[in-house]
């Protein structure tokens, strides 16, 4: 392999062992190779994170893309293989990150292509920094070759701007994808006199999908709960219930069934307009699934789950928009290994939308925006998924960013570009961020949401919880805390963005309007409104919804 222009990695062909440190394990060059005329081989693994490793040096705020090959030589399959950066901080502690991974390998699967990213940390200490090769597990021997860490342009999570928080260009893709024109036309009677003419345009709806999810538990009982659900009801226009509709939570002991819990919230959700998400009809990581549906095997584990996804999407048909259906299948395989059939994911979707075509089908992962851990695996699943026409419309992307982790928006764009390549919608199901000071969390918040706002791919965004009370990462990803749920800095931010900066208001007095004149609005519904003398004139008002085309309005104004 050549050189590349901001190669950070000296020999990343493996041309010889030069640059390589080989810690505790035995690595020796190999003629079969992805490419040159060698490859590394490690062997004598004790450990899964043992592997090919180099130091590199890195910039603080600076994101690098990372590429690599491997093949492994033995072992079962369903193996992990991933690029791994070790900061090591001045304390000599260690933070690490996953800059690439492909899962569910094995020796038939040959040369296996990871490539990813990285944004150095700008909140750490970092002394020095480690790339390597680990995953497979212990005995485990593989093939290494091409390695490459390169710099992209520029940094990506310093931000510089105090008024857009290092948010770049967003303002003006937010408003290219997020509004169309409202074009106004005036024409008045004779006796009225323009100067007393006032015109607002006054959006009252969000058609963008901002939700959240939400306690069942906390929702459906009293005293903080009302306050819970009020906050809600006025400030979401989506939600999703955190646990109440798993499959664990409905059926913890064979036979014994709770769909109250989801239920009752669910109707009082949608009577305030709101629209609700089906999270998840079954769950592949092995520490969800009940322990009862484990001890079942081949077709009487597939009646099963057959008969529990009738069940639940019946009951909950009309009642939710979406579901997502395997959740985190890049991640787990249990069904699959369960029964022995790798495609097995493919057919829950097939049940799923054979029981309710109308709902729409999510595929549903972390570390696929937030990072490049599984950002290209996720591409290869959803291109599969959407080839074989199993019902699936949309992807869902956690987004749960680290603790006192800065969101790095160029990143988040480039993962948001990769997956677009599907040709399906991205919804972000799952976001949070965290800082114990506020005011950074807040500017967290701020640079996530302006980044996948400003996504032409992205059909919604979902906080994974918003209230210290009722949040699985408390305070330090809150908007709001304590028995009256009193805005943090974070929420206050939020809530100017949703209801300040992304929604319209334009009043103009007709003198210096003139007759005919255009606002630019976000999507959603509107009021017109037409004062005389500072009086409504109630007759001429007017209720619209502004879509992706623009609107036009003709007035005749008249006593």
């Amino acid at each position: 392999m050549g050189a590349v222009r901001g190669e950070v990695l000296q020999n990343g062909g493996f041309e010889s062992m030069s640059g390589w440190d080989c810690w505790n394990i035995q690595c020796h060059l190999n003629s079969d190779r992805h490419s040159g005329q060698h490859s590394v081989l490690a062997t004598g693994r004790s450990h899964y994170w043992e592997g090919p490793s180099q130091m590199i040096t890195v910039t603080p705020g600076r994101s690098y893309q990372v590429s690599g090959w491997v093949k492994l030589l033995n072992g079962a399959g369903g193996q992990n293989l991933m690029l791994e950066i070790d900061y090591t901080l001045a304390d000599n502690s260690h933070h690490y990150e996953t800059a690439a991974s492909s899962g569910n390998k094995g020796p038939s699967d040959g040369w296996v292509h990871l490539s990813g990213g990285f944004t150095v940390p700008d909140n750490l200490n970092i002394r020095a920094t480690r790339f390597y090769f680990q995953g497979p597990t212990a005995g485990t021997q593989f093939l290494a070759d091409d390695a490459s860490v390169t710099s992209t342009s520029g940094t990506s999570s310093s931000g510089t701007s105090s008024t857009s928080h290092g948010t770049g260009n967003s303002h003006s893709v937010i408003d290219q994808i997020r509004k169309s024109n409202i074009n106004i036309r005036v024409t008045t009677a004779a006796n009225i006199n323009k100067q007393d003419v006032t015109l607002q345009v006054k959006q009252t709806k969000k058609s963008f999908p901002f939700g959240t999810a939400v306690n069942s538990w906390k929702y459906n009982e009293n005293a903080a709960g009302g306050r819970y659900r009020d906050f809600i009801h006025q400030h979401f226009n989506w939600a999703v219930p955190e646990n109440a509709l798993k499959w664990i939570t409905i059926e913890p002991n064979r036979g014994q069934k709770n769909y109250d819990l989801a239920l009752n919230m669910i109707h009082g959700l949608r009577s305030h307009g709101i629209k609700v998400r089906g999270h998840n009809l079954v769950w592949s990581v092995d520490q969800f699934v009940q322990g009862w549906l484990k001890g079942l095997y081949g077709d009487t584990l597939k009646a099963v789950v057959r008969d529990h996804i009738h069940e639940v999407m019946h009951k909950t048909q009309g009642l939710v928009e979406h579901w997502d259906v395997n959740n985190e299948n890049l991640h787990g395989r249990w069904y699959q290994n369960q029964l022995n059939d790798p495609s097995y994911n493919l057919q829950l979707f097939r049940i799923a939308h054979g029981t309710d075509p109308a709902v729409k089908l999510f595929l549903n992962d972390y570390n696929v925006v937030a990072n490049w851990g599984s950002t290209n695996d996720y591409l290869h699943q959803a291109q599969q998924f959407k080839s074989a026409n199993v019902g699936l419309y949309g992807l869902g992307a956690q987004c749960h960013f680290g603790d006192e982790e800065n969101p790095d928006t160029n990143g988040i764009k480039q993962r948001l570009d990769t997956l677009a390549g599907v040709g399906v919608p991205i919804w972000v199901t799952e976001l949070d961020v965290m800082a114990q000071d506020e005011n950074r969390r807040a500017d967290f918040y701020e640079r996530a949401l302006r980044a996948m706002y400003g996504h032409p791919a992205v059909e919604g965004i979902l906080f994974w919880g918003f209230w210290d009370q009722a949040h699985w990462r408390g305070e330090k990803a809150a908007l709001v805390r304590g028995d009256n749920l009193d805005l943090t800095a974070a929420g206050r931010r939020v809530l100017d963005l949703f209801e300040r900066q992304w929604m319209t208001q334009d009043t103009r007095d007709l003198a210096h309007a003139g007759n005919s004149y255009s606002v630019r609005g976000f999507h959603g519904d509107y009021q017109l409104h037409v004062l005389y003398k500072g009086q409504e004139l109630g007759h001429l008002a007017q209720n619209f919804t502004l879509g992706k085309n623009d609107h036009s309005l003709t007035l005749n104004i008249h006593l």
